[in-house]
């Protein structure tokens, strides 16, 4: 086959590899061993190009070899190789095998891996019994081998290409199983926009507390890759709370090259693990999210008494945990200079009770920039339509933009999209800050407070269309030549049916 691979051939690569699991495993359980099998063969096929290339320039010196190997961005141990798993496939013992390699991977690789590997396990019973998991791992492995699957850096090239299968396999996970499995997941298009956005700069800390996949801080990198260059002068946070997720976000930065990255496992709200050195919540220039809606049992039993005070504009309803993730946002922003965007269910811009008075305090605090309305249908798992908020510490005026982009986007059959064209508008309508007739209106302190401090959006953008007037007369008209016509026909067939010996 020819040397030169696209992305798409990749792509396309690795989503058949999922047929080995196709109607006997839930893709919701068969993402992670599909998804850690390409880190596998990654990690492998990295490792084999450069001790090959090492052979050529020092055949003969071994010894020396073995020290240069040492160097890799990762180590490989003896018998952890992905070669090392096929050439034993008809074995039994596969699951066992394979876990044991990734063990020997994550000993190796402890100040990077540490933990990555620990929530999956290749011989659970989640794939059957001994026999039927055997199996299935030895056509996993048979899959991953074959030469489409070649991901050597001398034949792919850019690295871009295997963290962009990664995201792709990623989206086609959420696209397709469900919302138990589409939660970890923002729309790739959600992501570009919020971090145009924010435009995070060269030199910036990023930080995504509900981080899932970590495919919204890769967003932000680019923009700074692009920006500035190819510059990797940036650094990227993030929490979360589930451990498959977690590790399969620390696999997506590392196959997308993103070393200067610090993800934690762990609740945010309950055990924020992103601190100071002096134990307080840490702050950022950039903190974006798409955390998941409406969250119940939250945390708010022990919210009333946070150490690190991030509910002291109030504590959010015990059932709805979206104020709760906006306020640990705002709490962890640098002063006077941190933005954040957010992605919130509509009743967040509107509920009463505890949820009203919060919203109060930040509006009154002039840290919302802009409210923005999405289209319906964007989001995996959900059908309803959302919002992205924007707080700044950086604020130019005291209004806040209302944008009402929710008519605009590229229908789909189950789910929407937002196209180049529509980001592009959002965004240079968010940065020009005016007026657009039916699309953006540039709210008051005053015109806020007059609304009580709810922020619907049609409230602030008035999207009326008016109804043509109807002419009576000119319908009339239409109405008797119809009528006439009609009378015509009529005419006509009666003298039909006499012509065939019908009627008198």
């Amino acid at each position: 086959m020819s040397n030169t691979i696209n992305q798409d051939q990749i792509n396309k690569a690795v989503w058949r590899a999922c047929d080995t699991f196709r109607g006997t495993v839930d893709p919701s359980i068969y993402k992670d061993y599909v998804l850690t099998m390409l880190f596998v063969k990654y990690l492998s096929d990295v490792w084999q190009d450069h001790w090959e290339q090492y052979q050529e320039e020092h055949g003969d010196h071994p010894e020396l070899i073995q020290e240069l190997m040492k160097n890799e961005r990762f180590v490989l141990p003896e018998g952890a190789n992905f070669y090392d798993l096929y050439k034993r496939r008809h074995e039994p013992g596969n699951g066992e095998r394979i876990d044991k390699a990734l063990h020997a991977i994550e000993e190796s690789n402890s100040q990077k891996l540490s933990d990555v590997f620990q929530d999956i396990s290749f011989n659970s019973t989640k794939l059957g019994d001994e026999k039927h998991k055997n199996e299935i791992l030895r056509a996993l492995l048979e899959d991953f081998y074959r030469p489409e699957l070649n991901l050597r850096p001398s034949r792919i090239g850019r690295l871009d290409i295997i963290g962009n299968a990664y995201e792709y396999l990623i989206a086609q996970f959420a696209a397709t199983s469900g919302k138990k499995a589409g939660e970890f997941y923002t729309p790739a298009e959600v992501s570009e926009l919020i971090a145009e956005l924010l435009a995070p700069k060269e030199g910036d800390e990023i930080c995504d507390p509900a981080c899932g996949s970590g495919s919204l801080l890769l967003k932000c990198a680019n923009q700074i890759k692009n920006a500035y260059n190819g510059s990797k002068r940036f650094a990227l946070y993030g929490q979360e709370a589930i451990g498959s997720t977690w590790a399969l976000a620390k696999m997506n930065m590392f196959l997308h090259g993103v070393d200067n990255h610090k993800i934690e496992w762990g609740d945010t709200l309950r055990n924020p693990k992103l601190l100071d050195d002096e134990g307080r919540l840490k702050h950022f220039d950039v903190v974006a999210a798409n955390p998941p809606f409406s969250l119940d049992k939250w945390g708010h039993e022990g919210a009333g008494d946070d150490p690190y005070g991030r509910f002291r504009r109030g504590v959010p309803p015990k059932t709805k945990g979206d104020y709760a993730f906006i306020l640990h946002m705002v709490e962890t922003l640098k002063p006077g200079t941190g933005r954040m965007g957010v992605v919130v269910p509509h009743g967040v811009l509107f509920r009463g009770s505890s949820e009203g008075k919060i919203r109060k305090h930040l509006i009154e605090e002039d840290l919302l920039d802009a409210v923005i309305g999405l289209p319906e249908k964007l989001f995996y798992g959900t059908g309803i339509p959302a919002a992205i908020l924007v707080f700044r510490q950086d604020k130019t005026d005291e209004n806040v933009l209302f944008i009402d982009a929710s008519r605009e986007f590229q229908p789909g059959k189950n789910q929407n999209a937002l196209s180049e064209g529509n980001i592009r508008k959002i965004v240079e309508t968010y940065t020009a800050r005016v007026e657009v007739d039916k699309y953006a209106h540039l709210a008051t302190p005053a015109e806020i407070a007059e609304n009580d401090f709810n922020l619907n959006i049609p409230r602030y953008v008035d999207t009326f269309e008016e109804e043509e007037e109807i002419d009576l007369m000119a319908v009339r008209a239409e109405r008797k030549q119809l009528k006439d016509k009609l009378a015509t026909l009529e005419q006509e067939m009666d003298g039909y049916l006499k012509e065939l010996g019908y009627g008198s």
